[in-house]
């Protein structure tokens, strides 16, 4: 489904939780706050970051809030398990579509990225380390048949 192999999209589940459509707006205000809330202090006992993809359709900017894991120098993991849903979050697509025009925040930081899809071995040992410090992660798989991506984020 991608064109550029750095962020591998798979295809999507045939079960799995359906994601309730928020109006925009609202969700923008959500994220925003949520963002200011915790990026200096834990969310859930997780640490977060805003990342900031171009949408795959839309060309324009779009921010999420998500929980990451370090993962060395300046590399940090994240996970497209969007609650167990069907399909994979939108905020995956776009760094499929535009892979290097990705940003994340977190803390007083801000740095372009590079994300790639990890696979194979990399994923599973990058899984069961997330699983070790955020164990809701594992009841995501009860809810959905896909594989639910892993993804390295490398400074840039």
């Amino acid at each position: 489904m991608s064109t550029n192999a750095s962020v591998v999209v798979t295809p999507r589940g045939t079960r799995g939780q359906r994601m309730p459509r928020l109006p925009g707006p609202l969700t923008r205000s959500f994220t925003e706050v949520m963002y200011r809330i915790f990026r200096k202090r834990p969310f859930m006992g997780m640490s977060i970051l805003r990342v900031t993809t171009v949408g795959a359709r839309s060309g324009q900017q779009r921010h999420t809030v998500l929980s990451y894991f370090p993962d060395g120098n300046d590399a940090w993991l994240i996970v497209g398990s969007a609650g167990g849903a069907i399909t994979h979050p939108a905020w995956y697509f776009n760094m499929a579509r535009h892979p290097d025009q990705v940003w994340i925040e977190f803390g007083s930081r801000k740095l372009k990225v590079r994300p790639q899809t990890l696979q194979g071995e990399a994923r599973a040992r990058a899984w069961k380390r997330i699983v070790d410090v955020a164990p809701q992660y594992a009841g995501y798989l009860s809810k959905t048949d896909r594989e639910i991506p892993v993804i390295r984020l490398s400074a840039a």
